[in-house]
């Protein structure tokens, strides 16, 4: 899945460049459903949505499941208790919906 895909582009007037919106994230709602793992030696963001999800590029809903971490980073603190959300198309339509 392309993130980008569903943020809006604009044009500035005066260089005519192109530019991506910001992107806006949903609150990812706590499930019972969802899964809590410690991380370890090799756990980072991208390797976990592989395994969860099937795809890699769907790290991001890992990353803001679990605000504590650095946004602007894949790589976990080894030892790290992390929550992943098993309801993704929820998240993604929300995402989809939050961008259009």
């Amino acid at each position: 899945m392309n993130r980008y895909q569903y943020i809006p582009i604009e044009t500035d007037p005066s260089s005519k460049v192109k530019m991506y919106m910001n992107s806006k994230y949903p609150p990812v709602p706590v499930s019972p459903n969802d899964i809590y793992v410690i991380t370890g030696f090799a756990d980072i963001l991208d390797l976990l949505a592989q395994q969860y999800y099937s795809d890699s590029t769907l790290w991001w809903i890992i990353s803001i499941a679990n605000d504590f971490l650095k946004q602007n980073s894949i790589f976990i603190p080894i030892g790290t208790q992390i929550r992943i959300p098993v309801d993704v198309n929820q998240i993604l339509t929300s995402y989809r919906n939050l961008n259009s």
